[in-house]
């Protein structure tokens, strides 16, 4: 029987959803998935310029391990480039550090309950519109 897998840490989820091809319609193709783990292992070694060894100590998982994630993270992203495919971001193994939670209507990315403000794209913005992120 295989060892159950570690939640891997993410630090910060993304501000996107995903993206989509300049000059494709978006009903085209099914979009290929980017798991959180995956966007967050491009975001420090590519982003924030950390060695693999700095980047897997962070996400609490070890070094093959972080660079499986980070090639298949790869992967995902040729793919679409090459083939002309929408990227979503979503779903994985992971655990967030905080408490994240994005609004439903501009889709803002708000850090704690305790940072939520009015935002000018949602005049009735209250708690209701708060999705959490797990």
């Amino acid at each position: 029987m295989a060892r159950p897998q570690k939640s891997r840490k993410v630090s910060n989820p993304p501000v996107m959803k995903g993206f989509k091809p300049y000059g494709m319609p978006a009903c085209q193709a099914k979009p290929l998935t980017l798991k959180f783990e995956e966007y967050e292992s491009i975001r420090l070694v590519n982003y924030n310029d950390m060695s693999q060894d700095q980047a897997a100590e962070l996400m609490n998982i070890s070094r093959p391990t972080f660079t499986r994630i980070y090639n298949k993270a790869l992967k995902v992203i040729a793919r679409s480039l090459v083939e002309g495919k929408a990227i979503k971001i979503e779903g994985g193994n992971y655990e967030l550090d905080k408490e994240w939670y994005r609004c439903r209507k501009c889709y803002k990315l708000i850090q704690g309950l305790e940072n939520h403000t009015k935002c000018k794209d949602c005049p009735n913005f209250g708690e209701e519109e708060l999705i959490r992120l797990s």
